[in-house]
């Protein structure tokens, strides 16, 4: 008898855990907690998604988000948008909330976006008719899109490279060419810039191109600050680049 008492109280104290866990995890789906949007801000957009490279989002995101903390300028509103609200987690592991889902909320104006690069953008990600709808969308009104890594590949996809010189990832340029016979490709440079799309070769050197968009946007003098807060030395002279707006 003491025996099945037992098993009859860990059955019952299981049960009180499990409905606990279930508890906490319907409050935690229920609260949704939205990015500050501040007025007067550019809106600068993330696109992410399951396989996305840590360094090629968090090296823009990292330069944008510290004009926040720059005075007398007009500084950059920093979020991201998947086609999910259920946490993605980046090709090394590390799992990111969405701001937004593209596919169903209502989005604030995005001024600039940026395509970092995900582990399937050169197969899979391509043919997301929906991601590619979202880009071309956005496209219409942005100021800026910009690209690291193999970013490019969708931003090529989607048709908005067409008439622009672009770049991609150093190892990934000649299936660039053959993927996209019809683009005007540049190598052997960190970015290339034209008209309002700057794309990049990808890794450390994002860091690179969104200093660059800094600088149009701000200035050498703010930008070698933002550079400095980060540790970087800073002199776009000094970076390989193509430069035809």
């Amino acid at each position: 008898m003491k025996y099945a008492y037992l098993l009859f109280l860990l059955f019952i104290l299981s049960m009180g855990c499990n409905s606990k866990k279930e508890q906490v995890h319907t409050l935690v789906e229920k609260e949704r907690v939205l990015p500050k949007i501040e007025e007067g801000r550019y809106n600068v957009a993330f696109l992410i998604m399951d396989g996305t490279y840590n360094t090629e989002f968090t090296a823009p995101f990292d330069i944008f988000q510290h004009t926040q903390y720059r005075k007398g300028i007009k500084a950059m509103n920093t979020f991201t948008v998947a086609n999910t609200l259920d946490p993605v987690a980046t090709f090394e592991g590390v799992r990111i909330l969405p701001d937004f889902d593209y596919t169903r909320d209502s989005l604030p104006q995005i001024d600039i976006l940026v395509v970092p690069s995900a582990e399937h953008h050169l197969d899979s990600d391509l043919k997301d008719t929906a991601m590619l709808n979202f880009v071309r969308k956005v496209d219409k009104n942005a100021l800026y899109i910009t690209s690291h890594c193999d970013g490019a590949f969708v931003l090529a996809k989607a048709g908005v490279l067409d008439s622009v010189t672009s770049t991609t990832f150093p190892n990934d340029i000649e299936l660039y060419r053959k993927t996209f016979p019809h683009l005007a490709i540049a190598d052997d440079v960190i970015f290339v810039h034209d008209g309002k799309y700057i794309t990049s070769a990808g890794g450390a050197k994002s860091f690179e191109a969104a200093l660059y968009l800094c600088e149009i946007l701000y200035g050498k003098e703010i930008t070698r600050s933002i550079a400095k807060g980060l540790v970087i030395d800073w002199d776009v002279s000094n970076v390989p680049n193509l430069i035809l707006q």
